[in-house]
């Protein structure tokens, strides 16, 4: 008799109820915290709009997960390599026994990395053409209405609604917008977009420059105007852009990405208006230049008619020689009109000469005396000619019947001869017939005997079973079933459904697997 084991007092726990208490444990001993490290694995969103990938440091790394929520508000996206700080809650993911932090908020590790992070999405953005030269385009000479996206409470409003007061006053749309903070580039590219969206001759009118500014600031407060929507905005807009971030040694990506840099807020209300009192003495300057022009010009015209005129002959000079031209060609006009009438007649007359000679009277006698001089000769020959072919006909039609029954005759003795051979081959083509089906019908018993001995259903009665999976597809091997996998055993008698479990080996998460195999290896 085997001796009984000693009953143990430790709790006994499931599975499930032990990783939850390991969860609830981690979550409330860490809860939010800050971890800094290098991004690993990421390879962008999910098809379900998450984001997952690993922190790790020169000793130890983490799973990281982004939900989908999340991920549209992050500041900055992740990216290979990247070194960042990462704001979440620490938990548990049972199904496979590991812990991972959960982010909701993203930062770049120190300026350093900002900087190779601008570095980089500026090459991108350059090499996709956004900053090319020929893009840029020249701003209007005097726009009528002035777009600016900028805070509606700061002094750079104020600044350039003073500035174009000064220089030459226009008319001015704000659109309002934060100029830092993580909701600053997408309502700086919902500005510039909503500015470009306006109809021309609308309620609202559809400014001719836009202006996007702000004030000087570090890094991190300009750090909106770097990103990748803001910067495609601009690039997109089709009205002309000057950018106006920070002051003049501040330079960002939209910067690149604008029409026209100016070093600040005022100098881009400089840029966009020209100096009315300027304009209005460079066209008083103008004016006067034209009048004095306009009247030495008249002078000159003047001055030129009188010399021109003086130049020109008198009505006298011009019209004498053609009235003696003229005179003379009246002149020779008579005699030479005689004479040509002259030469007219005589090639009438002897025109009518030659009409004579060849006129269709005298022709057409002609032709009957030669007719009259054939008399009946063609008519007796057609007749001597009928009578020969009909003769000729009756000949050819006698020999045609004589040929004609000799042919039928021929062709009975041959028909008569064919359906002697037909009767004898269909009395030995019967019996060959029998033969090769009974022959037939041998070989099919054989071959489905093979088949019946080789099925696998043959084998299904001695016991055996064959696994698929839910799908249908045979599974040959240990290694093709996952936990809990739903299985369909068929035996020889039916179907029954299973669930995968494996004997003898540590449980690995679901993964899913393309399994190709033959029917008759699948067998246990």
């Amino acid at each position: 008799m085997f001796a009984e084991k000693a009953p143990s007092n430790a709790q006994e726990w499931s599975v499930s109820d032990l990783a939850g208490a390991l969860k609830r444990t981690l979550e409330d001993a860490f809860g939010h915290v800050r971890l800094r490290g290098e991004v690993s694995g990421y390879r962008g969103p999910h098809s379900s709009g998450h984001a997952y990938f690993c922190l790790k440091d020169q000793n130890a790394r983490i799973d990281a997960v982004i939900w989908k929520g999340a991920f549209s508000k992050l500041k900055i996206r992740p990216e290979e390599g990247m070194e960042v700080i990462a704001t979440g809650r620490i938990t548990t993911f049972p199904g496979s026994s590991k812990y991972q932090i959960v982010v909701e908020s993203l930062e770049p590790a120190g300026i350093g990395a900002l900087m190779a992070l601008l570095e980089e999405r500026r090459r991108k953005l350059n090499a996709e053409g956004l900053f090319a030269p020929e893009r840029k385009r020249r701003l209007p000479f005097l726009p009528q209405v002035v777009g600016v996206v900028t805070s509606p409470t700061g002094a750079v409003i104020r600044d350039i609604l003073h500035r174009l007061e000064d220089r030459f006053p226009r008319r001015v749309l704000v659109w309002p917008v934060r100029v830092q903070g993580e909701t600053c580039a997408a309502e700086v590219a919902a500005a510039i977009r909503g500015f470009n969206a306006l109809e021309p001759g609308g309620r609202i009118p559809r400014p001719d420059v836009l202006i996007v500014a702000r004030g000087g600031g570090s890094i991190e407060d300009l750090w909106g105007f770097n990103e990748e929507i803001v910067v495609r905005a601009a690039a997109e807009s089709a009205i002309p852009l000057v950018s106006a971030v920070g002051h003049e040694t501040d330079t960002t990506l939209i910067d690149h990405a604008a029409d026209m840099r100016a070093p600040t807020p005022t100098g881009a209300a400089e840029m966009v208006v020209p100096v009315r009192v300027e304009l209005m003495a460079a066209v008083n300057d103008l004016s006067r230049r034209h009048v004095e022009a306009s009247l030495r010009l008249v002078d000159r015209r003047r001055s030129d008619l009188r010399a021109t005129a003086r130049a020109l002959p008198s009505a006298e000079a011009l019209f004498s020689p053609k009235r003696q031209r003229l005179d003379l060609a009246a002149t020779k006009l008579g005699p030479a009109l005689m004479g040509n009438a002259r030469r007219s007649e005589n090639r009438l007359k002897e025109a009518y000469s030659r009409l004579v000679r060849y006129s269709p009277v005298s022709r057409l006698a002609a032709m009957r005396a030669k007719l009259d001089a054939v008399g009946p000769r063609p008519y007796n020959a057609v007749c001597r000619s009928v009578v020969l072919k009909n003769e000729t006909l009756k000949q050819v039609g006698e020999r045609l019947v004589v040929s004609r029954e000799a042919l039928l005759r021929a062709e009975r003795t041959r028909i008569v001869q064919m359906n002697e051979v037909m009767k004898s081959l269909a009395e030995r083509l019967d019996p060959a017939i029998k033969g090769q089906m009974t022959r037939k019908a041998k070989q099919l018993d054989a071959v489905s005997k093979l088949f019946d001995s080789l099925s696998y259903k043959s084998v299904l009665k001695r016991g055996f079973a064959l696994v698929r999976d839910a799908e249908g597809r045979p599974l040959n091997s240990a290694e093709a079933v996952h936990d809990g996998q739903a299985l369909v055993l068929e035996f020889a008698d039916g179907k029954a459904d299973a669930t995968g479990g494996r004997i003898g080996t540590r449980p690995r998460p679901a993964k899913p697997r393309v399994l190709v195999a033959e029917e008759q290896g699948a067998l246990f």
